[in-house]
């Protein structure tokens, strides 16, 4: 995040009436009737499933057939439910965007000859959340998280978040590649360009999870890997990876 990052948490913002602490408070206070909800889509199940047994002839199955198929609706409505609330996890504070997206790289790219640099900075510059190197180019990744109902897309070309416009966002990105890109390009003698990413923990991005606009492109946290790893190889040798790592390691201040 050009400045600093979000998940530095200021004291106030998941207490008191922030959006964070209503919307945990309207979570627990709605379980009572998510459980009511879970049993009447249960005992669906469990007639639907008596009554396929009884359609096909298998009787003296009915009630086992019932309880598994209920069982089985039961789950899945606790999983839907379980997963929409883990997906504000770092919203609401209860996670690190840096160090989910972290893990996710380190494990799917290091093997693969990519460097994973977490947490760099341009001297009294902009900083970003993670840098990475490999056979395939450059990127420079930020996580960020709005509300649950947050519209992300895309408009005549120009980004918004919500109402609001995300010119600002995607030009602070771009700004911050570029500066990047010609540092390592003077020190390296390497001609360098880097693709922004945002990696959206939390909002609502288009069908896919995925959109490119105003030069940023913005992911779900796991396409982050995808993409990278889906770009064509090639585009620096394991001898100009090794230097460019080195470079920025030396160059680029821990943030």
């Amino acid at each position: 995040m050009p400045g600093g990052s979000i998940y530095v948490q200021p004291s106030e913002k998941y207490t008191g009436n922030s959006p964070q602490w209503w919307y945990e408070k309207f979570w627990r206070e709605d379980a009572q009737s998510r459980r009511r909800s879970r049993y009447i889509k249960a005992a669906v199940g469990f007639v639907i499933g008596a009554a396929l047994a009884v359609r096909f002839d298998i009787t003296g199955a009915a009630p086992l057939i019932g309880l598994l198929l209920g069982g089985l609706v039961a789950g899945g409505d606790w999983f839907l439910d379980w997963r929409s609330f883990h997906a504000t996890a770092v919203w609401r504070g209860a996670k690190r965007g840096e160090v989910v997206t972290g893990r996710l790289l380190r494990r799917s790219l290091r093997r693969l000859g990519y460097s994973v640099l977490d947490g760099r900075a341009i001297r009294d510059q902009a900083s970003i959340d993670h840098l990475v190197i490999g056979p395939a180019g450059v990127w420079v990744i930020d996580n960020e998280s709005w509300s649950p109902d947050t519209e992300i897309d895309r408009y005549n070309g120009r980004l918004f978040f919500g109402e609001k416009y995300g010119t600002k966002e995607a030009k602070a990105r771009v700004e911050t590649a570029e500066a990047f890109a010609e540092l390592l390009t003077r020190e390296t003698r390497i001609p360098v360009t880097i693709t922004p990413m945002i990696a959206v923990h939390c909002g609502q991005l288009p069908k896919g999870g995925r959109l490119a606009a105003e030069g940023v492109l913005l992911l779900k946290p796991r396409l982050v890997v995808k993409e990278i790893k889906t770009a064509e190889t090639g585009v620096y040798s394991d001898e100009q990876i090794e230097l460019l790592t080195r470079t920025a390691a030396r160059e680029l201040q821990k943030a």
